[in-house]
């Protein structure tokens, strides 16, 4: 069968112009979205001002049966405010919605807010991406996830034809030296915390050295700031072989509901039980002995109180430590305190086994540890930082050795997954 090919949906015929009183009108059909085809006009003074008129409503046309409330006309402020309503309703954690919006406010709507969606290319967006990677890998990397989001919601909504990030270039990771704590550095802020105000003239009341004791747990057991602060009574088990502890929750910080212990933590892998060494099992049996069998569910490093220590008065007293050390110009935050650990046990048991330990692996196996209490739980890993990191007679040797590739890319994942530690 002969005959005139059939219009491509999204696509449009021949353009035809007519004079009526003095003004061009232009006119051709488009076949929209639903399959029908559907006529298209547009009125100017001139040839030209009408060309481009139709040829601008043709671009941005969304067309029929769509359901979509974005077009390539709307503004990018359009997609950021649905986007916005929509995150509302997912299923992750209100810290990471936190995040998101965060990012957006600060950094990509303030880029795109004077676009069109349809103005928005791949070229834009790879001039975005390269002025966010010149600030950090990781602002980039945010950034270009979230614009991922963004621009895979516009598609739902047949708002856009193609991805733009589609075609930019891979975010390349920039090789840094690997940043664990020294052993004399470990010592110099143990130190430190040990005698923070407490020298003499100091007023107020002493410190009760709780700030102190939760980095000796972190350094020990290398779990996040707010991991070590949501520990409670329940969650440590002691077994033959030594303690263990469960990491079932953590402390947050929210702008609507303030400072609160979450019973999760960050992902489902981080829910895991690990071995704790005895350096750190101390110091969390003596704080165990201050508190009452009533208190069970009861975080143990809290304020007098009974709160929850907050993430920030410990990074804040922990600048402190730094500095008493004389250590402020290096940089060192809580997060040295994983690095370390991680440098630690690549080197001693296997980048994949302490993988494991600080839960970047699948969830089947934190499910294991999870049904088989105790017997499931490798002391291995809290005997080698147990002999590299006590107070007393430390073994620097694997501290000392040179870090390999795949210790880097461990140390880049964890410095990833917590990027305000």
């Amino acid at each position: 069968m002969s005959g005139r090919p059939r219009t491509s949906i999204g696509t449009f015929g021949e353009i035809r112009l007519v004079e009526v009183g003095g003004k061009y009108r232009a006119e051709t059909r488009y076949r929209d979205l639903d399959g029908r085809l559907r006529k298209v006009r547009a009125t100017g003074t001139s040839v030209r001002a009408v060309r481009a008129l139709i040829k601008d409503r043709l671009a941005s046309r969304v067309g029929y049966g769509s359901g979509g409330v974005l077009r390539l006309s709307s503004p990018f402020a359009d997609l950021a405010e649905l986007w916005l309503e929509d995150l509302k309703t997912r299923d992750i954690s209100e810290g990471t919605k936190e995040n998101y919006r965060d990012d957006l406010r600060l950094h990509v709507r303030p880029f795109f807010e004077g676009y069109m969606l349809g103005e928005i290319t791949t070229g834009r967006v790879e001039f975005f991406l390269k002025q966010e990677l010149a600030i950090s890998y990781s602002r980039a990397k945010h950034a270009n996830s979230l614009l991922s989001m963004l621009f895979k919601f516009a598609l739902r909504h047949d708002a856009i034809p193609r991805n733009p990030l589609e075609g930019t270039s891979d975010l390349i990771l920039p090789k840094h030296v690997v940043q664990a704590m020294s052993l004399e550095q470990v010592q110099q802020i143990r130190a430190a915390a040990a005698a923070w105000r407490t020298g003499p003239g100091r007023r107020g009341p002493k410190p009760d050295g709780k700030v102190r004791d939760v980095c000796e747990v972190m350094l020990g057991t290398s779990m996040r700031p707010g991991e070590a602060l949501a520990l409670r009574p329940v969650d440590v088990t002691e077994t033959k072989k030594g303690m263990v502890a469960h990491i079932q929750g953590t402390v947050v910080e929210r702008k609507k509901t303030g400072c609160h212990r979450q019973d999760h933590p960050k992902t489902d892998a981080s829910n895991r039980r690990i071995p704790v060494p005895e350096f750190a099992a101390r110091v969390i049996r003596e704080r165990l002995a201050e508190m009452t069998p009533a208190q069970g569910e009861v975080t143990i490093f809290h304020g007098r109180d009974g709160k929850v220590l907050t993430v920030h008065n410990l990074r804040r007293t922990f600048r402190d430590f730094v500095k008493d050390a004389g250590l402020e110009d290096l940089g060192i935050t809580p997060r040295w305190y994983r690095r370390t650990g991680a440098t630690i046990l690549a080197r001693g048991i296997g980048v994949e086994a302490a993988a494991t330990f600080f839960g970047h692996t699948s969830t089947a196996i934190t499910a294991k540890h999870y049904i088989e209490l105790d017997t499931s739980v490798d002391q291995t890993p809290a005997t080698i930082l147990d002999l590299t990191l006590r107070p007393v007679d430390p073994d620097g040797t694997l501290l000392g050795r040179r870090a390999s590739d795949d210790e880097e890319d461990l140390l880049d994942e964890i410095d990833e997954d917590d990027p305000d530690g």
